[in-house]
């Protein structure tokens, strides 16, 4: 009896095994699509501004972290914090070295090099460079935005 339910209960995990593989989502066109979120944000802010595109590709509870470790927190705030006078001329570019996505494919994120030149209270453009970490969620339309930035 007991050799009959340990062959049960294999057969049943082998099946099961074999559903999983069978149902697993391939990521790599996932990835695509949170490389392209990107693509298209970094696009959008050099041509319609800074300000325009981080509140476009925002998530509506995203949080961006800035200067002294600050957090702006939500959609709104983050619009907020780019009407300041500084970002209207400021230019950034960034480039992603990496991309993953969740197992599910409704999560995902990238880092790579970043560059933000703006001018200071003098007129003299000032550049600053860094890495840049962003979480993307795919929303219910299909679109992704960040949530983490």
């Amino acid at each position: 009896m007991k050799k009959i339910v340990l062959a049960l209960i294999t057969v049943a995990f082998l099946g099961c095994n074999k559903k999983e593989a069978v149902t697993k989502l391939d990521l790599e066109p996932i990835k695509k699509e949170v490389l392209k979120a990107e693509e298209d944000f970094k696009n959008m802010a050099q041509t319609k501004g800074i300000p325009e595109a981080f509140y476009t590709f925002a998530d509506s509870n995203a949080v961006i972290k800035r200067e002294n470790d600050t957090l702006i927190i939500g959609k709104e705030n983050i619009k907020l914090y780019y009407s300041d006078q500084k970002y209207q001329s400021a230019k950034v570019t960034w480039t992603p070295s990496h991309v993953d996505v969740s197992n599910d494919g409704t999560m995902g994120y990238t880092y790579g090099d970043y560059v933000w030149s703006i001018k200071d209270f003098q007129g003299k453009e000032r550049e600053f460079k860094g890495v840049f970490h962003t979480v993307w969620k795919k929303q219910s339309d299909g679109s992704w935005k960040y949530t983490w930035d």
